[in-house]
């Protein structure tokens, strides 16, 4: 019997007894990298200090723990300053090498791969939903809960149980504007948002082996949003690509076994696929764009960024509809920069003078919006298009606004006109 790449990967890191184990057992792995922000990192430290009161002991390995502070920052309020507080003092006690100061942060799920800090092969684990993110690397990351992140932090070790495989396969070619967002956005309508539960989403076919890492990215980080464990993609030339550009040497690629077993294969022909829009309250409640733009869904607000959609790819798509245009007066459109690299890179391009003489907001890289946090707080009513990955019920403000999701060029086009719509119509503009 043949395995599948994540199967691989959790049986490699299993301790040495459990490495017969196959998919549906539960192991104790050793982790290579332990990821918290500002939220979730104060409930880690504590059950962290838990498990070593009493030692000597520190953390199990100063390079291996990332700390972000990305979530209520710049610092919104007194509570939030008080919480990246303990980050920053946990960091400098233990020597945590790479924790991001204000300045230096990104958005946790771009700055991880933009630093070279996860690599094919890695087990990694964050205090953060959207970990998954980083399976677009060959990675076996995935989300924990605090607790489990605080024991790890001390122990190198945390529980799995080995997920089955759902292997998607696309094929075809990709229509105009049809991007990793609406690749992921519609294979979440077609299964649902419990469709993948506690299972490893692999992302696979032609045109998977065409698609960039930034939109590898997009893919794996909604994987949760379909209940998976993980999303996942085969390491190719795209992957060792990224990985020389940051100078990246050492690392072990997995490969699936031709005789690995998958628990279903889901086979989705891209051609029928349009720009995607998901309507409130779920990311499985999606739309074509064609069938959206009649029904002139007036939006008070557009926000393009986060860890989803912040990458410099998607702010060149949204320079691109933006040029000489202007943002409709009754619009708030916020974009983000996933990391500062990025910042000075659209910069660079002219894509901020862009953003800026379109009317539009360029905030420091922050999720701020996106959790309902800051920078972006939706009011009674109010309606938001925006290229995060969630959209449930008060995710963004008040319990009786709207959330629909998108990727970059529709957001931008529906920036322009005041209304959900096609970017088709920028095409020559």
């Amino acid at each position: 019997m043949g395995f599948t790449i994540s199967e691989k990967i959790l049986r490699d890191k299993a301790q040495s007894e459990e490495k017969n184990v196959v998919a549906g057992d539960f192991i104790l792995a050793k982790v290579d990298k332990c990821l918290a922000n500002d939220i979730t990192a104060p409930i880690a430290i504590e059950v962290f200090k838990e498990v070593i009161q009493g030692t000597e002991r520190g953390v199990f390995d100063p390079e291996k723990i990332i700390l972000t502070p990305d979530h209520f920052t710049p610092n919104k309020d007194v509570d939030s300053a008080n919480q990246c507080k303990i980050l920053r003092e946990f960091a400098h006690k233990f020597k945590i090498v790479h924790y991001f100061e204000q300045g230096r942060v990104g958005i946790e799920h771009c700055l991880i791969p933009e630093q070279g800090l996860v690599v094919p092969g890695d087990l990694f684990i964050g205090a953060d939903s959207h970990t998954c993110t980083y399976g677009a690397l060959g990675a076996f990351s995935t989300g924990v809960g605090s607790t489990d992140l605080g024991v790890a932090m001390a122990t190198q070790l945390c529980w799995f149980k080995i997920p089955h495989t759902i292997k998607f396969i696309y094929s075809g070619k990709l229509n105009n504007w049809v991007s990793g967002k609406d690749l992921i956005l519609y294979t979440i309508g077609k299964i649902g948002v419990d469709g993948a539960t506690y299972k490893a989403m692999e992302f696979s076919g032609e045109v998977i082996n065409t698609l960039s890492m930034a939109n590898r990215l997009t893919m794996c980080n909604m994987a949760i949003e379909a209940g998976g464990k993980n999303g996942i993609i085969e390491p190719d030339r795209i992957t060792e690509n990224y990985l020389k550009q940051r100078n990246i040497k050492t690392y072990k690629n997995y490969v699936n076994d031709a005789d690995a077993e998958y628990e279903d294969d889901i086979e989705i022909d891209c051609k029928e696929i349009e720009p995607q829009v998901a309507f409130p309250h779920l990311p499985e409640n999606t739309k074509p764009i064609s069938e959206v733009d009649a029904k002139k869904i007036e939006i008070d607000q557009v926000v393009i960024g986060s860890c989803t959609n912040g990458r410099l790819e998607d702010l060149e798509i949204t320079a691109k509809i933006l040029k000489d245009k202007k943002i409709h007066s009754k619009v708030r459109c916020i974009i983000i920069p996933g990391t500062q690299q990025i910042y000075l890179d659209a910069m660079e391009k002219g894509f901020i003078r862009t953003f800026l003489e379109s009317g539009a907001i360029v905030s420091t890289p922050t999720c701020g919006p996106c959790l309902g946090g800051h920078m972006g707080i939706l009011g009674d009513g109010e309606k938001a298009l925006s290229t995060t990955n969630r959209n449930f019920l008060g995710r963004m403000g008040h319990i009786n606004s709207e959330i629909y999701l998108s990727n970059p060029a529709v957001a931008a086009a529906s920036a322009i006109k005041g209304y959900i719509t096609s970017p088709e119509y920028f095409k020559n503009k």
